[in-house]
């Protein structure tokens, strides 16, 4: 094993790992919800998150809002307010950037940042360093997090996980042991159950089994993929930190669940159709085209109906995809089977500058297209997305609600000079956030 020849802290990679974080937030900006069970998703049907409150009474992500007053009477069940969330999670960001640039985010709650070579010029350790980081979080926000520190990207994250909520754990070079003896294999970032499953079947059953074999054992019996986690786990930094926001993408996808779910087909396709239009948006912004699509509809018993289809040629203009969109869907459609979500996948992205256009292609009517999302693409800079939208979509624009018509904060109360579509990035009731 390598550790004990390595110096103690090669590298220092934090992992800030938010706890229950969208019911967090919840508790954060209505303080009466604090320390009481509380559940988002009633927009859903379904549990989306549940505070540790509730995760103690037996309530975990995907229960039916119908069971939890049976597993716990007394818990506060709220819509989703997304836009909240999100504030939280750049202001989280932020307060990490306070400490370093190098910071990654990786999900909405979850992010890296390396804080390798910081213990010269503030005079503190490691653990000090990444310990401030999570009290600033937390006295700032109202929410707590979870801290891994380590030398690469997998310990870190598997030092976050540790102890929750409200943990903090380090694991230097000469200390991995213990956790990775705790750790199985299927916790580990990157390993799924496949994988879990096909590695038992090596006798690997832990994080430990599978470092303490040697490299040969590892390239012989797994994939790439598999090796880098393995030098991961070893102390090997493979993994890099990387803070530039994404840029490059093979492929976009853009998914809805509405509630209630619906069987009437022209409402079920509306959705679809802004899917798309979605997924259209994301793939212009960053100059990428397709001729791949996928698109899926859920069912309310969670059953899935998946299709393909190719385009005659590249594109990021739904006007044109809906020729192949439509067929798609009539052949997935079920008459009186009730849908609860839509999704579509635009696969095989390439930048639209590497396109060569077929002679067959009229040059004017490309033109036309190109001329007339450009101009859709700006008013939806100045308008708010979806000012302009396809006739196919209008139904998805219309509220869709539980039969209480809850919606969160966010989207029923405006600040002075917001609208509908464009929002000042802070939370409704900051002054109740520390």
């Amino acid at each position: 094993m390598p550790w004990g020849s390595l110096n103690d802290w090669p590298k220092a990679i934090v992992h800030v790992d938010g706890d229950a974080f969208f019911a967090a937030c919840e508790q954060a900006v209505h303080p009466e919800y604090r320390g009481r069970p509380v559940v988002t998703g009633k927009e859903r049907g379904i549990v989306s998150a549940a505070s540790y409150e509730a995760k103690a009474r037996g309530i975990s992500r995907g229960v039916a809002l119908h069971d939890v007053p049976k597993l716990c009477p007394d818990t506060i069940i709220v819509p989703s307010d997304y836009e909240t969330y999100s504030l939280f999670s750049k202001r989280m960001f932020a307060i990490m950037r306070r400490t370093t640039p190098l910071v990654e985010e990786y999900s909405i709650d979850e992010g890296f940042a390396d804080i390798t070579g910081l213990r010269g010029p503030t005079h503190s350790s490691y653990e000090t360093i990444a310990q401030k980081m999570q009290d600033a979080i937390c006295s700032e926000l109202g929410i707590t997090v979870s801290i891994g520190l380590s030398i690469s990207k997998v310990l870190a994250k598997i030092g976050s996980k540790y102890k929750k909520p409200h943990g903090f754990t380090s694991i230097p070079a000469d200390a991995p042991k213990p956790y990775l003896e705790k750790t199985p294999l299927d916790n580990v970032w990157g390993i799924g159950p496949q994988t879990a499953a096909y590695a038992a079947k090596l006798g690997i059953a832990t994080a430990l089994d599978f470092v303490t074999r040697d490299a040969v054992f590892i390239t012989t019996h797994f994939a790439k993929p598999q090796l880098e986690l393995w030098k991961e786990l070893r102390g090997e930094s493979v993994y890099p930190i990387v803070p530039e926001e994404k840029s490059t993408y093979t492929s976009i996808s853009k998914t809805r669940t509405f509630t209630p779910p619906s069987h009437d087909r022209a409402f079920v396709f509306a959705q679809l159709s802004k899917n798309l239009e979605n997924a259209c948006i994301k793939a212009r912004r960053h100059g990428l085209v397709t001729r791949r699509i996928t698109l899926f509809l859920k069912t309310q018993e969670f059953q899935y109906a998946t299709t393909e289809g190719t385009l005659s040629r590249h594109s990021a203009y739904p006007h044109e995809m809906m020729i192949a969109i439509r067929p798609l869907f009539d052949a997935c459609f079920r008459n009186n089977t009730p849908y609860r979500a839509t999704g579509v996948v635009l696969t095989d992205l390439i930048l639209d500058t590497t396109i060569q256009r077929s002679l067959f292609e009229l040059p004017i009517k490309l033109e036309r297209l190109q001329r007339i999302y450009a101009a859709v693409d700006t008013l939806a800079e100045q308008f708010g997305k979806h000012v302009v939208t396809l006739g196919s979509s209008l139904l998805a624009h219309t509220q869709h609600t539980t039969s209480r018509g809850d919606l969160p904060l966010r989207k029923t109360h405006r600040l002075k000079g917001e609208t509908k579509r464009l929002h000042l990035n802070l939370p409704l009731l900051l002054g109740t956030v520390r």
